[in-house]
């Protein structure tokens, strides 16, 4: 039983009706961890996981007539509740993460979109298309922005929104779940914890989630994180500065995000170079006390841990700074390697962690062809000031996103949009662009009765005339003569 378990549950149950489902799938649900290869979940387990979503079935509907009762539609009501999100936020300030971690990148933004849901909200309503309930998975490592994101928008859309958390933070999945029906109307909004087990995945079982739901035709949004590369243009950039904010963003949350700089690409006659400005950038970090730092964080699991243990076993790669580890702690030092070949451990997968493989190619072609020979990632960063370099990379990859010259800022900048694209996912996010997501663009049409007497040449019988004046009203014209060389 995993989340394609309970979105069929969800989707299927003929009370519900249509509802629209937002997926995050960094964290999914299955029987077997597919990085650590172990056993999650028996099937005593499993049956245990039915029951669970059996027990959900009538809140569910809850949520259901809550829509259909009209409760949700009125904007006052919906700025309300999105008020009442900014006060909750005031009480989640204890994640056990770095505090400078959860003021910048989880309370911090949550209080801003909400407020600007909330400020902005007649605009975006001026075309009331509300679809309906809406279903959100969530994953651990961003808990409160990846919970609260969506259901912000479904609250600015109108939607009713039930919310399933990872079991693998059960501390602020826990503190949800007693905050909302303190905060939000629990009849349209509902945290539902407990039950199934769940494991850091790709598109696998994004693929089973988007087939259920595509048997009920309900939308799904997607944001399934990926390999999202690095690409180095030493002719133009400061190997340096780039070091330094590559480095910087592979520590944020110990690697553990989906948008984190999973590996880098450089001509490998600037990897020197550019390991030497690493290391001088893990100096000035201090990265050498990570291990007992309390402004570094731990690996979520220990088969996480494991995992990301039997990636660094495995690796045929030089080790240029970190490689230590604290298994009591799940600490990883953030490890960085060069001369990474393809067949490496540290590129069979999104990392999910503290490891930085530095790949050299020939040259910015070279590392085009790499690129376009993998899945398409979430976000391509590229450290370069050479206008035909950017331009090369916007024409010729594709990614959810680019990013030049800097890494994870794109994320805080709220007029654009977030999105993956192929195996990085698919489906909008961001205040107005999450709004969109949850709404339907209904056209509608009123014809006057009154205009009947010019619909007579609409009607059988087809005079000659009456086909002629609708061929004229239709704009049929003949089309202008062409010469075959033309």
């Amino acid at each position: 039983m995993g989340p394609f378990g309970l979105a069929r549950g969800f989707l299927s149950d003929p009370q519900l009706g249509s509802c629209s489902l937002l997926l995050f799938i960094f964290l999914l649900y299955a029987k077997v961890d597919p990085f650590v290869g172990e056993p999650l979940v028996q099937a005593p387990a499993v049956a245990h996981c039915g029951r669970w979503l059996d027990s959900h079935h009538k809140g569910v509907r809850t949520l259901q007539a809550t829509f259909r009762a009209g409760t949700t539609r009125p904007l006052s009501w919906r700025k309300h509740q999105l008020n009442q999100i900014v006060l909750m936020l005031r009480i989640c300030s204890d994640l056990r993460k770095p505090r400078n971690e959860v003021l910048i990148s989880e309370i911090g933004p949550m209080v801003r979109r909400a407020t600007q849901s909330a400020a902005q909200l007649d605009e975006w309503a001026k075309d009331e298309r509300v679809q309906g309930v809406v279903l959100v998975i969530s994953p651990w490592n961003y808990p409160i922005f990846l919970s609260l994101q969506p259901i912000i928008g479904a609250v600015a859309a109108g939607c009713p929104a039930a919310l399933k958390p990872s079991e693998i933070s059960p501390a602020i999945s826990s503190v949800l779940a007693d905050l909302f029906p303190k905060y939000l109307d629990p009849s349209a909004y509902r945290v539902l914890n407990g039950g199934c087990l769940t494991y850091t995945g790709n598109g696998t079982v994004a693929r089973i989630v988007a087939k259920a739901a595509a048997e009920h035709l309900t939308p799904v949004t997607l944001e399934l994180g990926g390999k999202s590369p690095v690409v180095i243009d030493p002719k133009t950039t400061d190997l340096k500065i780039a070091a330094r904010r590559v480095l910087w963003g592979k520590i944020q949350n110990a690697g553990q995000i989906c948008v984190a700089p999973d590996y880098v690409l450089i001509p490998r006659s600037a990897q020197d170079a550019f390991v030497d400005a690493i290391k001088e950038a893990a100096v000035q970090f201090r990265l050498d006390g990570a291990l007992t730092s309390d402004t570094y964080g731990s690996i979520v699991s220990d088969g996480h841990f494991r995992r990301l243990q039997s990636i660094m076993t495995n690796s045929s790669a030089k080790i240029v700074i970190g490689g230590d580890t604290d298994d009591a702690k799940r600490r990883i030092a953030p490890t960085v390697y060069r001369d990474v070949k393809e067949n490496d451990s540290l590129l069979q997968g999104e990392l999910f962690g503290p490891l930085l493989p530095i790949v050299p190619v020939d040259d910015i072609g070279h590392a085009i062809e790499y690129i376009n020979a993998h899945p398409h990632p979430l976000v391509l960063y590229a450290f370069t000031e050479d206008p035909e370099v950017k331009q090369a990379l916007r024409d010729e990859t594709r990614s959810g996103g680019i990013h030049f010259n800097d890494v994870l800022q794109h994320m805080a900048v709220d007029e654009l949009p977030f999105s993956g694209i192929g195996d990085s996912g698919y489906g909008v996010q961001t205040l107005k662009y999450t709004y969109d997501e949850y709404t339907h663009l209904r056209s509608s049409v009123d014809i006057p009765l009154a205009l009947e007497p010019h619909f007579s040449v609409r009607y059988p019988p087809y005079t000659p005339a009456a086909i002629q004046a609708m061929a004229i009203r239709a704009g049929a014209i003949e089309a202008p003569a062409t010469s075959a060389s033309a």
